[in-house]
Formats: C-alpha cells, structure tokens, sequence
C-alpha cells in the first residue's frame, strides 16, 4: 500500500455556539470563537489517498484528478465563505473542525473511489498550532 497527499488552503470564517445554551455558558465553553460577528481562520486541508500502483500510470491516483475533485467539491464552497451562514453542507452543524473534517470526508470519499483508491486521511489544520485528522468511522 503506497499513500500520497494533497494539499489545499482556504479562508473561512465561522462561529461556534450552541443556541441551547445562554450567552455566558457560550462565552465560557467558547471563548472568543463565539463572536457574534464571528472570526476567521487560513485552512490547510491535507487529503491523504492510498492504494496499489496502477501499472499502466505508475499512480495510486493521478493527482491533477485529486486536485480537481478536492477544489470544485470542496474548496471552492469554502473559500472566503461562513461556515454558519454560506456552506450548504455545514447547515444546522456546529462549524468546529472536528466536524468540517468529518463532512469533507463524507464528500470526498465516494469521488476518490471511483478513481479505484481509497481515502485513507481526512487533516485540517485551523491555526499552525491547531489541527484535526479524520480517518472515517
């Protein structure tokens, strides 16, 4: 099994909160990523493919097709967007990376299998000092 990587960055803005909770409550667990009038991050996405060697390529997985798959599925509805407010697939989620992470995977996981490779890493780096790795369930 041989892996390789892509990686992609994108600006969003976001908020976490959660609208059961009072303000103070948010404020405490939340700290000033509950702003009301929400704050931003640079992304790194990191999306880590494995597989077998194609023998006619020399691929796991060509990857001017991942590139392709991960900015029209995924960058590209994130980019200079709010994750509460424009991103279709994050409506009615909590914006946290843990979950972002989780619903890209979801995306990209069948559009790398039809490429006969499997998505093996799902990482999302919020700040150089912050980050989430999904591997699916």
């Amino acid at each position: 099994m041989i892996y390789i990587q892509r990686k992609e960055r994108f600006s969003a803005a976001h908020q976490l909160y959660n609208p059961n909770w009072s303000e103070a409550k948010n404020d405490e667990v939340f700290g000033k990523c509950a702003n009301k009038n929400f704050h931003g991050h640079n992304f790194t996405l990191t999306v880590t493919v494995k597989g077998k060697i194609n023998p006619d390529t020399g691929f796991v997985m060509n990857l001017v097709d991942l590139k392709k798959i991960i900015q029209m599925h995924v960058t590209e509805k994130l980019d200079h967007k709010n994750l509460n407010t424009d991103v279709d697939f994050m409506r009615g989620k909590f914006t946290s990376t843990e979950v972002l992470a989780m619903e890209i995977w979801k995306i990209l996981q069948p559009l790398i299998a039809t490429h006969q490779a499997i998505l093996h890493c799902v990482r999302l780096d919020e700040t150089e000092n912050n980050a989430v790795e999904y591997f699916g369930d």
